[in-house]
This record gives structure tokens, C-alpha cells and sequence, in this order.
């Protein structure tokens, strides 16, 4: 029951996001979960038993002294004796009687751990809630001013403030549970298409099958999701990261290690107890008569590639052999339903199920077998703030935390460990943005800039100049600085990728030669990545330049991963389309390759719109470090003695060691009144909280319209809703369209039970956005 009041306070904003959202609330959380549980467990001391110390009783009341009537002294000391020792004896019974309750309650672990939870929730609450660093940012987030914060004192009572967090709770609980669906059941709907669900990314509890000695004490209990998964990063996080890492060779379970996705209804009806994801679909599809026999959550291994998801799960054949059941139980087509990731799940399984040599379902095996693609909230175009996780193990979520939680975070997961565990989950790699300067923008604009932009996002990664009259790059979690929380002025730079050249050249130059780094210390290079041109002077990256970038400096093994699973381009050529249809590395990717042959079919495309949600960047480099990654410099030399200078950058690593460059979001860049705005090196955009709205809604709005990509011509209808949380609902309540919260919203159910009910005729295009504007803008020809 603790952990259920604990959850809605410290996890909800980590879950919406990725798995770095997740780490960044839970590391914060657990520290004082660890130090509050100490206070319980001191409490077991036992108190010294005082009826064997020789101790001086208490002088006798004046009503014992009056009670005395003699004057022989003798008889007094009789009877003080014998008062003396009625006290010890009485107040030895109370000892005995207080060590028994010692034993029977405080000292076992079922009172000390809810005990030392519930008082971590409350400090949680009150000094490490989700916040910025900058006390700017606090107010912008919970509507307090710097005077309040400091002069804060508890002049109401208690009940006052937990009264209305507990009547919204209550209020949720007893009119939203089930509502939609008695609401749908009342006017006559009822299951009629069988229905799976199929969940995003983290969404998938993660269970051991690990037989080996060290995992026995988690076999078939969850590392990911539930309690157990708290208690292992707690208590043993290297072991639980290892357990969690897949190999970086194969893609595949490491040795001695298993981990398998859990199944059932169950495997992604909540997280953790008391945060739930699917629960209110399920509960509202409940109501029309659905149940296991008419509907099914196909849950995965989100962290495996979508090749890998086949060859070591049997995933998609699985998911075949489910909807060919349905289809010959039922008599009816089936409707999927993917949310977040799992929507490029269902767009990679259309592709899969009819190629010839992977599912061999033929060409019409979608139009005989699906009803509806329902998309919720499905990244199609790609995720921004996975471009930076697998950079630098950052993202809008780990720069915002206030520097206590940064210290901890980086004590429980540095930023090496998040990006090595990140690149270690091949399906992640599957929402690297798509499309590349085409959709995401150039050096001049962006298809989403707004009116009045002062910097547009088609700059996704910017740099600020290493002058001696600029300020200093933020610094990673674990250094020190000072600079204003304004940042400063936008100075041209050198891009990275023209720095890097410049240094391997003046490398060459002074060496006369190559240089080449001694085997024994380096490991053969990978092939050469195309290099990208940039205007000389200009400290900006495109989409294209970026993504470049960011695989020069990941290991190889990852480049390789990334190369035969996945494609992010854009491809115009209806030939080349065409066969793409045997090419799985496309089949993520909805800009290089056809939707199945099958016009009557739906597709359906629901999400939010009105939360921040992270765009472009601001980065910084810093100093050279030992790595086996060499995308910095043939030899670790800085371009001029101002950059050492400034920056403390080595001229060169000792012994020539393999080098590269550190770079971290500069969280040092904040401008409230620009255009984009801009937090702690974030450029905020537009979105759901934690998907841009391009890629939301481009494809459904204007790429699917276009017979390049749809030939078949399959009605797409796009439904966007605003995000109006309500204020005394943690999760936003029925009017949220936050990216996970969206599944609990009253209008994205009313719209499921319709399309399962097959009522869907009245659902039509609604927008609350500017998409249409901006998906005109995106070069498509």
C-alpha cells in the first residue's frame, strides 16, 4: 500500500518518457527511500531492560508521605523500601510489556519497510518532486514564488492539504472507473471485433528465467516493472544492469542471463501497483463484453530489435497464428491497437506478415485478416530525445532534476551507464528520427517553426562558440560552474564535425603521415562514415548532420546494429518502394515502404497536443577521455590554446591512448522569452509531453494521403485532443492526453469502443494543432 501512495508522487512524469525517464524519478527516490527506512529499523533497538540497573527511584508522592504516621525513622525507611520496590516491580512489567510490542510490531519487517516508505513519499514530496534546477522553473511548474518557498511554514493543518489530493483520488475511483464503457453498454454498444492491444516502449514487464546461482532469488519475478525491480536497483543495481543488458555483438541474452517479456493482460495493465497503463482500456472494453476470448494484449521484449523480437521469441509468428485465430473463431477481422512504440511494431508486422520468406501470409493476407490500425500516440517519424539518450544518456528528464537529485542520479546511473544500457536495447534504436533534414528541417527553417522563431529546430543539435568572452559550457553532473541561468548569446562556432577534421588534419600535417594508433591498444577501426559538410564557421548540426554525428561517436558494434536493422531515410521512388517490401531494415520506417494492399482497411491516429515536449538542442563539449571509440581525433590534440585554456581540454592523452570528446546537453542554456523557448539546454517544441507533434501526425495527415506510400488508398483519419488535465488528478484525469495518461482519457476510450464495436462511422478528422500547416511544409517530393 505504501508503494501504491508512492508511485503517483515520484514516478508518473519518469514513466511517460523512455527508459531514461524512468531511471531518472526512481534513482532520485530510492536514495531517500534507503535513509528514511534507517529510522524504522533503528527503532528495533531494544531499550535498555532499567529493572536490573541499580537506579534511584523517584521520591515518594506527597500522598505516600502523608499516608506515613510513625515517627520511628526505621519504619519510614520499611516502608519506602517497600514503596521503592512496588515501583520497580511495576515499572519492570512495563518494560517487559513494551519490548513484547517491540518485538511483535516495530521490529518486524512488515512495519519497518511501509513505515520507512511512507515517511520517504513524504519527503519525497515535499523537497524532491519533479522540478528544475532553476528556481525559475519552479515557478513556471508549480505556480510558487521564491518569498513562499523560503518563508513556508505549516500554518494550515494537515488534513487541509491531504484532504483534496485524497478527494480527487476518491472522486476518480468511484465516477471514472468503467464509466465509458457502462456509458457505451447503456447506449447499446458490444464487442464485435476481437481486439489486440499491443504496448510501447518499457510499457512490458520484464520477467527472469535465469537459472543461474546468482539470479535464482528472481526467477519469474519482474525486473522491470513491480516491486521487485525497486528492490533490485536498490539493493543490487550492477546486477540488475547486467541482467537487464543485452550483448552488444549478438543483439541477444547474454550468457547466463534470461529475461523474457511477462504475457497475458496482466504483462502491461500497470507498471508498478498503483500506476496503471492499459487497466482503464481493458476495464471499458470489459464493460462491452470483451474478455480473454475476444481480446488479447500481445506483449514483447521491447528492448530486443524487431528482427531479434522473431528469431529468439517467435513474436510475430505468435502474433499471426493469434489474429488467423480470432479470424476463423470469431468470423470477423481483428483490430489492432499499438500505443507508442508499439504502433512501429504493428507497422513493421504489416510489412512482415506478407513478405515471401518471413511471414508468408500473401498478398492479401492484411486486407482478409485486419479492420483497423489504430495508432495511439505512435512515434512514426521518430523520437528527439532518443537521439540524445543514445548519445549522451540525456534527455529532457535528467536535466531537469534539481542538483540534489543529479547527484544521486548520477550516483545510481552515471551518464556512461544510461547511454551503454540504452544502446544495449536494439528496439529502442527503432524511434531514431526518420526522414532526416526532409522532415525535421535545414539550417534555415523547420516545418514546425512558429511565427517570430529566433532559432529554428531545423538547428537540432547548436554549440556555443569556445571564446574567451563567452561563458563556460555547462558541466556534466558531478562538476561545478558558474554562469547565468540565461545562458549566452547565440555565438557562431565551428561544427563538430568540422572541428574533428580539422583536427585529424593538422594531426597528418605534423606527423607527415596517417597516424596509426598500435593494435594492442585499439581494436581494428570501423569502416569510414560517410563525412558531413558543413559551412565553415557555423556551430550547428541538421537532422542528417546530427545523425551522423551521433553514430561517430557510439561503439561499433552499435553502428553495425543500428545498419542491419533499421533505416531512416526518405524514399520517393515507387520502384525502390516496391521492393522494399523484402527489405526488413525499412519495415520501421513508414518513409520507405508501401501500407499493405488492403483499401478497407482503417487507420486510425489518435494523440495529444499542449504539453512541452523536447525538440532540438543545445550540447557542450568538454574534456578528452579515455575511450575505444575514436571519432574525436587521430591524436587528442586541442585546435588552439584558448580552447585548453578555457575549457582545461589535455593537448594530448598520455601514452596516445584511444580518446574521444564528452558532450552533455548544455543545461546552462535556458531563454524563457525566445521563440522556441529554450530549458536548461532543451529546445521545447511542440508534442504530447514526450513525442514532437511532427511526428505524430505528419504520415497520417499529409504522407498517407499520397499514393506513393498508400497505394491502395486506405482511409487514414487523424484525432487530435488537448491536453486540459484536471488540477486535483495526479495522472491528468479524463480530459489528459499526456503520452501514457492518454490511455486513461474519457475521449480515446469513447473512440476504442466505437472501432471495436464497429460504430467508428462518425469518427471523423479533428485537430486542436497546426499539422496540417506543417506537414505541408516537409519536402515529400
Amino acid at each position: 500500500m505504501g508503494l501504491s501512495l508512492a508511485i503517483p508522487l515520484f514516478v508518473p512524469e519518469a514513466v511517460r518518457t523512455t527508459p531514461q525517464g524512468v531511471l531518472t524519478r526512481l534513482a532520485s527516490s530510492l536514495l531517500l527511500l534507503t535513509s528514511t527506512s534507517v529510522i524504522g529499523f533503528k527503532m528495533r533497538r531494544r531499550r535498555p531492560d532499567r529493572s536490573t540497573e541499580d537506579s534511584t527511584p523517584p521520591p515518594p508522592s506527597n500522598h505516600a508521605n502523608e499516608s506515613i504516621q510513625t515517627d520511628d525513622e526505621d519504619a519510614k525507611q520499611v516502608v519506602r523500601k517497600a514503596v521503592s520496590k512496588k515501583y520497580r516491580t511495576r515499572q519492570a512489567e512495563f518494560e517487559q510489556q513494551w519490548t513484547t510490542v517491540q518485538r511483535n510490531i516495530i521490529a518486524k519487517r512488515r512495519f519497518l519497510f511501509p513505515f520507512g516508505l511512507l515517511l520517504g513519499v513524504l519527503l519525497t514530496y515535499f523537497f524532491f518532486p519533479p522540478i528544475p534546477p532553476h528556481l525559475s522553473m519552479l515557478l513556471e511548474e508549480y505556480d510558487l514564488s521564491i518569498p513562499m518557498m523560503k518563508n513556508l511554514t505549516f500554518v494550515f493543518e494537515w488534513r487541509q492539504l491531504v484532504e483534496p489530493i485524497l478527494e480527487g483520488a476518491k472522486t476518480w475511483t468511484q465516477t471514472r472507473d468503467f464509466k465509458v464503457g457502462s456509458d457505451a453498454a447503456e447506449k447499446g454498444l458490444q464487442a464485435k471485433y476481437p481486439v489486440i492491444l499491443i504496448p510501447g516502449i518499457v510499457s512490458t514487464g520484464l520477467e527472469s528465467w535465469s537459472t543461474s546461482p546468482e539470479y535464482r532469488q528472481y526467477f519469474r519475478k519482474r525486473l522491470w516493472g513491480t516491486t521487485t525491480m525497486v528492490r533490485a536497483v536498490l539493493t543490487e543495481r550492477d546486477k540488475w544492469m547486467a541482467a537487464l543488458m543485452l550483448d552488444p555483438e549478438t543483439g541477444l541474452d547474454p550468457p547466463g542471463v534470461k529475461i523474457r517479456a511477462a504475457q497475458g493482460l496482466d504483462a502491461a495493465s500497470t507498471f508498478i501497483p498503483g500506476y496503471w497503463i492499459w487497466a482503464k482500456v481493458i476495464e471499458n472494453l470489459a464493460c462491452i463484453n470483451y474478455d480473454t476470448n475476444n481480446m488479447e494484449l500481445a506483449a514483447y521484449d521491447w528492448r530486443l530489435s524487431y528482427y531479434n523480437l522473431e528469431v529468439r521469441d517467435g513474436y510475430f509468428s505468435r502474433l499471426k497464428s493469434t489474429v488467423e485465430a480470432f479470424r476463423k473463431r470469431e468470423g470477423r477481422k481483428v483490430v489492432l491497437v499499438g500505443h507508442s512504440m508499439g504502433s512501429t511494431v504493428i507497422l513493421y508486422f504489416l510489412k512482415w506478415v506478407e513478405a515471401e520468406g518471413f511471414g508468408d501470409g500473401g498478398p492479401t493476407w492484411v486486407e482478409d485478416h485486419i479492420e483497423s490500425f489504430v495508432n495511439v500516440a505512435g512515434p512514426l517519424l521518430g523520437v528527439p530525445k532518443a537521439m540524445t539518450a543514445f548519445l549522451s544518456g540525456e534527455m529532457k528528464d535528467t536535466v531537469e532534476v534539481n542538483p540534489a537529485g543529479s547527484y544521486v542520479l548520477e550516483k545510481f546511473f552515471s551518464r556512461k551507464d544510461r547511454a551503454r544500457l540504452f544502446r544495449s536495447w536494439a528496439g529502442g534504436a527503432s524511434m531514431w528520427i526518420k526522414g532526416g533534414d526532409a522532415v525535421w528541417g535545414n539550417a534555415t527553417h523547420a516545418p514546425d517553426d512558429v511565427d517570430g522563431t529566433s532559432h529554428t529546430h531545423g538547428h537540432f543539435f547548436s554549440f556555443r562558440a569556445p571564446t574567451p568572452d563567452s561563458e563556460p559550457s555547462s558541466l556534466p553532473a558531478g562538476h561545478s560552474a558558474t554562469s547565468s541561468s540565461n545562458g549566452p548569446k547565440n555565438h557562431p562556432t565551428m561544427s563538430p564535425v568540422d572541428e574533428e577534421a580539422a583536427e585529424r588534419a593538422k594531426s597528418r600535417e605534423r606527423a607527415g603521415k596517417d597516424y596509426e594508433t598500435p593494435s594492442r591498444m585499439n581494436p581494428p577501426a570501423p569502416p569510414p562514415i560517410p563525412a558531413v559538410e558543413t559551412a565553415p564557421g557555423v556551430g550547428n548540426l541538421t537532422a542528417d548532420e546530427a545523425g551522423n554525428w551521433i553514430l561517430q561517436h557510439t561503439p561499433y558494434s552499435w553502428q553495425k546494429m543500428i545498419a542491419t536493422n533499421y533505416s531512416y531515410g526518405i524514399e520517393r521512388n515507387e520502384e525502390v518502394l516496391k521492393k522494399n517490401d523484402q527489405d526488413h531494415t525499412k519495415w520501421t520506417n513508414p518513409l520507405e515502404i508501401q501500407l499493405p494492399n488492403a483499401p478497407s482497411m482503417k487507420i486510425f491516429c489518435i494523440h495529444g497536443h499542449g504539453k512541452e515536449t523536447e525538440r532540438s538542442y543545445w550540447y557542450a563539449r568538454g574534456e578528452y577521455e579515455y575511450d575505444d571509440i575514436l571519432a574525436d581525433a587521430m591524436q587528442a590534440v586541442c585546435l588552439n590554446t584558448t580552447e585548453c585554456d578555457i575549457h582545461g581540454i589535455t593537448p594530448r592523452s598520455p601514452l596516445d591512448l584511444p580518446t574521444s570528446r564528452q558532450n552533455w546537453i548544455d543545461a546552462l542554456v535556458t531563454r524563457d522569452n525566445e521563440i522556441p523557448k529554450v530549458k536548461n539546454g532543451v529546445k521545447i517544441g511542440e508534442g504530447d509531453g514526450t513525442v514532437a507533434t511532427l511526428s505524430l501526425g505528419a504520415m497520417c495527415v499529409e504522407g498517407w494521403k499520397r499514393k506513393r506510400w498508400n497505394p491502395a488508398g486506405i482511409k487514414t483519419i487523424t484525432y487530435e485532443m488537448a491536453h486540459k488535465p484536471e488540477a486535483m488528478d495526479i495522472r491528468g484525469g479524463a480530459t489528459t492526453a499526456d503520452h501514457i495518461d492518454i490511455l486513461g482519457s474519457s475521449a480515446l476510450n469513447e473512440i476504442l469502443l466505437k472501432i471495436a464495436a464497429g460504430d467508428s462511422d462518425d469518427i471523423e478528422d479533428h485537430f486542436v494543432s497546426e499539422i496540417q500547416k506543417y506537414a505541408e511544409k516537409i519536402q515529400w517530393d
